[in-house]
């Protein structure tokens, strides 16, 4: 079998030459059908598909051919069942057919134009694939497919098929010495069998490899990792090497969902010691799997879809009744976490996070990004977490992460050296494996400020650049995020404001809607929200089979969002933009209004940003109903969400409209305490906050309004606390 080692046993058999004999007229009848199959298969009439493909291919200079092997069993299905079993042997064959019928096809050829070395023949499959987990030694050396995600990529390096070796002492030559493909080397000959009279033996080890008289290929390894859903609780996930040469090499970048058709093969396992003067050797017959790729195909490239759903013509039904249903947009936002009480407009942005908007691309080249990104920021216990693991399972693509265990290397990408090779490689991170997708990441106060900045780019360019150890690049993370963290406080405090929040402008903008979910104490409610934990545990086991009315079983909503996203991409009608254009004039009028009265600048700016996560967001609720344009209705829905959440949190904490100060009365008189505070104490000056209070108590101002203006004047920074009991100030 491939990759073990060669025992080396010479032995004297009568029947050895026959039987030789015989496989190589097996293997050359095989070659006589290869090469009808390519000539005479035919899709038609007139259609001859590969005899026509490998013509065009050769005429531009590529030197391959793409075989379905459903067509070749259709053709013949004992060759398709010898390639199945015997790849490494029948390949070969095949690839010598398909050279000499493209030598047969372009002859005669001009003068002087010399015929290519080898055709490489990639095959495509539309047969069941396998798992990694479900490979068993039996699979060795034959056909295997199965999915999975490209996580690392090496550089392209070359890999000799031929090399000529010459003698240093006798300067004899062998030429032509084929080497196996794959990872397999060839090992130098330890003496030169050269007879020559007169003349002393050559010495050992006397053969050097002649690099001009070579023929070498491009070769790339390739990191494959399983599919998250089929890694069970707890698991690491499973790696295989991938081994991708000539055309193979380039095709994908890590964070590609793959279907890898290929040879399951063995290599040697490399030495486990490299000290000094060690004596350990690599174990005789342990081998490492990899994989000879001979067919890649890319998740969503040329309508394959193989590591995604399948959608019957049933369920296509099914999504067509939905999509007409009026009260569909309520329907999603109950199947969301039916377990988890309240919070209907989270769950209603969630559902316009699951579904996304439309990718636009501009003709300059410039992408305007559909995903949609959501922070919840708030109290500890409101279940922000338990969202965030639901859209993991719900989302086609979904990954979770924490902030505090998560570093910028691991959420973007990084270039690592292999410790086999000491070549770099690059390896994707949390947002580059959910490329379509979403990327839930939970904690996301807790991660370091120089992490956080570092997917800047990744959420609103969606793609991440990488300039290390020689290597510059760029990868795409087309995927939307969806962040919980609480506040700075541990809960949110009213009077603190916008203190709470201790994100940057330029994180938080790039959020298309930002929650604030407090622990609200109200009695009713508290008593509604006992019942329903109650309800949850003491029927945990029927929760799971009765599903409340008008709710969308799991399976069903994952497989509606992954149509939705891939059938429909919905553009904003005239009038709906024109309503959205007025309305983005008077939030923008109110933010400035706002910032002159508050003379500070809000935490959560209100920008072309969140104009476009508005179009977003319309976007996505018409996609919901697999519409070709977001008309008004879907507008006004959006514009309730930003206003119920990102205007929200970007007024909260002012002292204008804060704690009962609504009127401009009550605003009046804040301004006018915070002016003579400002005017009566010198720089430096320290005075006890008792004090002050009862000196403006005299002049008849309310004192609830003197502690709030004391307050906002810490938080600003104009005042400095100086001791903890006698509340001492000094006035900057």
């Amino acid at each position: 079998m491939e990759g073990f080692d060669d025992p080396g046993v010479f032995f004297s058999d009568n029947f050895a030459a026959d039987e030789a004999h015989e496989s190589q007229v097996q293997l050359q009848v095989s070659k006589k059908k290869f090469k009808e199959f390519i000539r005479q298969f035919h899709e038609g009439n007139f259609h001859y598909k590969y005899r026509d493909n490998l013509k065009r291919n050769y005429n531009l200079g590529q030197y391959w051919l793409e075989v379905n092997l459903e067509d070749l069993a259709a053709f013949d299905e004992s060759l398709a069942e010898k390639i199945y079993k015997s790849p490494s042997e029948y390949m070969l064959i095949f690839e010598e057919a398909a050279r000499e019928v493209a030598d047969e096809l372009t002859a005669p050829r001009p003068e002087g134009e010399e015929k290519p070395e080898d055709i490489q023949v990639l095959l495509c499959s539309d047969a069941h694939a396998n798992s990694l987990r479900g490979m068993k030694p039996d699979v060795v050396s034959k056909l295997i497919k199965i999915p999975g995600i490209i996580i690392s990529a090496s550089g392209i390096r070359a890999k000799a098929t031929k090399i000529a070796i010459q003698c240093r002492s006798c300067r004899n030559i062998q030429p032509n010495i084929k080497i196996k493909p794959g990872l397999e080397g060839y090992a130098l000959p330890r003496k030169c069998n050269t007879e020559q009279a007169g003349r002393p033996n050559c010495p050992l080890d006397p053969f050097f490899i002649m690099p001009d008289k070579c023929t070498c290929v491009d070769f790339q390894v390739l990191k494959l990792q399983e599919l998250p859903d089929s890694i069970p609780q707890g698991e690491m996930p499973r790696h295989l090497q991938l081994y991708c040469d000539r055309y193979l090499c380039d095709r994908v970048v890590p964070g590609n969902r793959v279907l890898i058709l290929g040879i399951y093969s063995i290599k040697k396992v490399s030495k486990t010691s490299n000290r000094v003067g060690s004596k350990e050797k690599s174990l005789v017959g342990v081998r490492a799997p990899y994989i000879r790729v001979l067919g890649i195909a890319v998740d969503g490239e040329n309508g394959k879809n193989g590591t995604q759903p399948n959608i019957t013509t049933e369920e296509e039904d099914l999504f067509r009744r939905l999509a007409a249903d009026v009260n569909l947009y309520e329907r999603i936002a109950k199947s969301i976490a039916p377990s988890i009480f309240g919070a209907i407009d989270i769950k209603k942005a969630i559902a316009c996070l699951l579904f996304g908007g439309s990718r636009k691309r501009m003709p300059d080249g410039l992408c305007r990004r559909g995903d949609i990104n959501i922070l919840l920021l708030g109290d500890p216990g409101t279940a922000k977490s338990q969202l965030l693991k639901f859209v993991e399972t719900v989302a086609p693509i979904g990954i979770y992460t924490s902030g505090k265990g998560s570093s910028a290397a691991g959420l973007t990408a990084s270039v690592s050296r292999d410790s086999a090779t000491r070549n770099f490689v690059m390896e994707g991170g949390a947002m580059v494996l959910a490329d379509g997708g979403v990327v839930c990441i939970d904690e996301f106060d807790k991660m370091r400020e120089d992490d956080r900045v570092a997917i800047h780019e990744a959420m609103e360019q969606q793609t991440i650049s990488i300039a290390k150890a020689g290597i510059t690049t760029t990868l795409n993370t087309r995927c939307s995020v969806l962040a919980a963290a609480n506040s700075v406080f541990g809960r949110w405090d009213e009077i603190k404001g916008e203190e709470n929040i201790d994100f940057m402008p330029t994180i938080l903008s790039r959020f298309d809607m930002i929650f604030i979910v407090k622990d609200e104490h109200e009695e009713s409610r508290d008593i509604t929200l006992a019942k329903h934990v109650m309800k949850i545990h003491s029927n945990a086991s029927q929760i799971t089979e009765q599903s409340t009315e008008g709710e969308l079983p799991l399976n069903i909503l994952k497989k509606y969002i992954y149509y939705c996203r891939t059938r429909c991409g919905p553009r904003l009608s005239q009038e709906a933009g024109e309503k959205l254009k007025n309305r983005y004039v008077m939030m923008r009028a109110g933010t400035r209004e706002h910032e002159k009265d508050t003379d500070k600048r809000m935490s959560i700016p209100i920008t072309v940003r969140q104009l476009e996560a508005i179009v977003r967001m319309s976007e996505s609720l018409a996609k919901m109903r697999c519409e070709p344009f977001a008309t008004e209705i879907y507008v006004n829905e959006a514009l309730r969400l930003f206003q119920v959440s990102t205007l929200d949190a970007a007024m909260s904490g002012s002292l204008a409209g804060a704690e009962g100060f609504t009127s401009e009365e009550d605003h009046e008189v804040l301004l006018r305490i915070e002016k003579q505070l400002k005017r009566r104490f010198a720089i430096g000056s320290q005075v006890s906050e008792q004090n002050i209070v009862s000196d403006f108590v005299k002049q008849k101002y309310p004192e609830r309004a003197i502690y709030k203006v004391i307050h906002t004047m810490i938080r600003r920074g104009e005042l400095q606390h100086r001791m903890q009991r006698k509340m001492l100030y000094r006035l900057f």
